[in-house]
Order: C-alpha cells, then structure tokens, then sequence
C-alpha cells in the first residue's frame, strides 16, 4: 500500500518549515511567505563507503601556496578581506539596492585583470552593453576581463569551461536560475542550488568567487540562512543615500579578522579608495563655535573622528521638540537628563536639535561625552577651546566611564592635531589628573560635572538632588 504525500509548509524567504499553515514565517517573521510543500515520507538511507578524492594526509603536509592572499587591486578590500582574495575562496558581498555594489565590484574585476588574471563578470541585472558604458566610464575596460550577460546557471558553467578565469564575479545570485530545479530565480531552493554549484565549482577549480547577495527591509540578507554559512566571507556594504561615503564591514572571514572596515568614495567617476576619511566628518572652523565637539569612533579596528553638533532654542510649544541626525535618539535623551540633574543644565523648557556632520553614525556610548560637552556648550552659548575630542561613556549618575582601544583614539587625535582630549581617569590613577602624549594634553576626568569644569562650560550649577540628600 503506497503511502499518500503528506503536506508541509515552507517559507519562500528562509526556507522555514511548519506542519501547519501560518500567516506569519517562524523564523524570518515574513508575512504571506509560506506555502504547501507536498512531499513523500521519509526514505530511511544506508550510508556506505564510496571512493575518495583525495587521501587523507597530515596537517603539516598540506601546502598552503595554492591558498596564499592575493590583492584584488583595491587597499580598502583587501584590508577587510585579510590581505586580499584567496584562491577558491565563496565571498558574498550583501548592500542595499544603489549603494554600489555593481560598482565596486567592476573595479575589482578591472583591477584584478591589470595584473594579468583573466576575470570573468557575469551580470543577470543589466544587459552586457549597460556594464560596458559603466566601465567606460570608471576606466574598467582590460582585455583580461571577460562580461557575459546570463541568468541560467548552466550558461554560467559553460562560460566559466570555456574562460577558466581566476577569479569570477556573479551579479546577483538572486537572478540566477537552474533550468532543472523548481520554482522562480530568487527563491529558496534556487538559490541554494544555485550558489552551491558555484562554490564547487570555485573549490575544485580554485577560482575565487564574488556573489552579490540583495538585502531584506529590515537590512539583513535575503535568502536562506545557509546562504551565509556556506560561504568562506560575507561582506556587508553599507552607506547613505545623502552621502558619498561607503564602507565595506566584515561580517563573516575564513581567512581574517571580522573587525576591519573599509572606506570609499562614490561619485561619478566611478568608486575610490578613502584611505583618511576623518576630513569628511569634521568641519574645519575658523573660530570658537559654541554647541560643537569632537568624538573618536572606532569602526572595527580604524579610529576616525566625527564632530557632534548641538543646538539648543527657546520654545513656546508644550512639548519642546527633540531631534537627532546620525545619533541614537534615546542615547541622547538619555545624556540630556544627566546634565540636567547632575550639571543643572536646563533644556526640558527648549527645543533641541543634535546632528553629526558628513552623514556620520555615532551608535558605541564613547561618543556620550563629546554629546554632552556640545549639548552643554549650546546650552549655555559658550564655546569650548579649539582642537578638544572628549572621549568617554556617561552613566547615569553622571560619571565618565571607560572606553576600549584609548591609546588608539588618542593617537589618532593627536596625529590630526589636535591639542587636548579628555577621557576618563585611567586604571593607573583614581583621581584627575594631566598628561600628554605626542604634543596632546591629556585631560582626565571622573564625572561629567568635572569635564564640564576643565572647560570652561558650567554656568550656574543646580543642586542635584543626591547632593541635597
């Protein structure tokens, strides 16, 4: 008696399966996503062994030369990537639709190709002739670099039997369908499919493979989470529409750290490397200008400076407004109730406008104190001295808490000439004090009351309310 199918329910979006239809995907929480799946029961297998690739041999005695980093011709990559691209190394590259994702990687296959490595780019998004305009433009034209326009992955498979590149770039995955499996390009099965015949195809013939890979709403990959398990590198490329700055953010490396960024520079000419990109976020003012101050970020393991900018006004609204450009907003609410309950800084009678310059985002809490000097400089309308980044967390009882990788934010700062930093009281010394380091003054404080004081920033002071307890 042949068993009857039984049915199942599988999202489009992950890949998630139930027993029972459900609006709402259990795992990636899409709705409309999921669908009946009939399928047979389960066959019971019986492994046995089967013949062999290659013999199993010692670590030691593996060589390594075949795997061995060579640059894509872009520094910024490569410095995310480790060192550059690893032969039969999976990499996918994931980036918000016009972030420039085709464009960054039209300069590495440009770029890879002057070093004589032959480097096939098969796009399943525009047509061969659209590519070949883009590259006349950023200077991308290498006899070395072969184009094809192909949605079917095997067309795809062919071309890379007949090229044998070094390196092959596919864009996107999400475009690219078999003809032998079901359902439409983009799709759970067909991506899955689709992007493991690539990466065997890029293991057993060590080609390395780039894979454009689209994004959800929320930012997150679109595709099943296998997508990014079977790959050696996810790269996350991220920017603002408003800007012209990029970045490039590790998210997953085989092969190196997971803490390095890359920066760029979009414009019409094509994508450039950002080696410095510090002068983008910093206004060069002439004079004292009250409600600025200086932060240091760290994006992965570069530190990079971004000037926070505060306005404060008077209201006659009953609820004044609150507003914040490049800063997380209940960070700010945050900041805003400490100087008003430890430092006797009014503002919950007048409005409040915090922005960041260049299209920065400021989200680690080091940033807190450079927040709270702009925020008390505007408030009271005094400017704080020239060439000062504060550095530090604030809790909520008003101390200055510490910070990782210092040393390396006040090298940074000091490097680009700048003449006092304040940061928290270090390990060595419970209390304040001054030191400096390659021409910098070293300013340290315990609470934001004293960062305030040292400059020049208080105005009158109201009695907190742990004081008068």
């Amino acid at each position: 008696m042949s068993k009857t199918p039984r049915a199942s329910y599988r999202c489009s979006e992950c890949g998630w399966t139930s027993a029972q239809w459900v609006g709402r995907c259990g795992e990636c929480q899409s709705w409309g996503s999921v669908a009946e799946t009939r399928s047979a029961g389960a066959v019971a297998l019986r492994a046995e062994a089967g013949p062999v690739s290659s013999a199993a041999v010692p670590i030691a005695q593996v060589s390594v030369e075949a795997s061995a980093f060579r640059s894509s011709g872009v520094p910024e990559l490569d410095r995310v990537l480790g060192g550059g691209l690893v032969p039969g190394a999976a990499i996918l590259l994931a980036g918000e639709p016009g972030v420039g994702k085709s464009t960054l990687l039209l300069e590495v296959a440009a770029q890879t190709s002057r070093y004589q490595r032959r480097t096939l780019y098969v796009t399943g998004e525009e047509s061969a002739s659209q590519v070949r305009l883009r590259a006349d433009r950023t200077g991308g034209v290498h006899d070395e670099l072969y184009l094809a326009a192909e949605t079917d992955l095997g067309a795809i498979l062919t071309h890379v039997e007949q090229v044998r590149p070094e390196v092959l770039v596919v864009d996107s995955i999400q475009t690219i369908g078999a003809a032998s499996l079901d359902g439409v390009p983009g799709g759970v099965t067909q991506v899955k499919e689709v992007t493991a015949a690539l990466i065997r195809v890029a293991k057993t013939r060590n080609i390395t493979t780039i894979i454009v890979g689209h994004v959800t709403k929320d930012g997150s990959i679109a595709g099943p989470r296998v997508l990014e398990h079977v790959v050696d590198v996810v790269l996350h490329f991220e920017g603002d529409r408003d800007s012209r700055f990029r970045m490039v953010r590790a998210l997953k490396n085989r092969f190196g750290p997971v803490d390095e960024v890359g920066c760029f520079d979009l414009g019409a000419e094509g994508i450039s490397a950002v080696t410095d990109p510090t002068g983008l976020f910093v206004e060069n003012h002439r004079s004292r200008v009250p409600g600025t101050c200086v932060a240091v970020s760290m994006e992965g393991r570069r530190p990079m400076l971004a000037e926070v900018q505060a306005l404060v006004t008077k209201t006659s609204l009953e609820r004044p407004r609150r507003t914040t450009s490049g800063l997380e907003s209940s960070r700010v609410a945050m900041i805003m109730a400490v100087l008003q309950q430890h430092c006797g800084v009014a503002l919950h009678t007048q409005d409040v406008f915090v922005s960041t310059v260049g299209g920065a985002r400021l989200g680690e809490p080091a940033s807190d104190l450079a927040v709270a000097v702009a925020l008390a400089s505007a408030a009271i309308g005094a400017a704080p001295p020239q060439g000062v980044v504060a550095l530090g967390e604030i809790s909520l009882a008003g101390e200055v808490r510490k910070v990782r990788d210092l040393p390396q934010r006040i090298a940074e700062a000091a490097r680009l000439g700048f003449r006092v930093a304040l940061v928290p009281v270090g390990e060595r010394s419970a209390r304040p004090g001054r030191r400096t380091v390659d021409g910098l003054t070293v300013l340290e404080v315990g609470d934001l009351w004293g960062a305030l004081v040292s400059l020049d920033l208080t105005g009158p002071r109201r009695t907190s309310a742990r004081e008068a307890g």
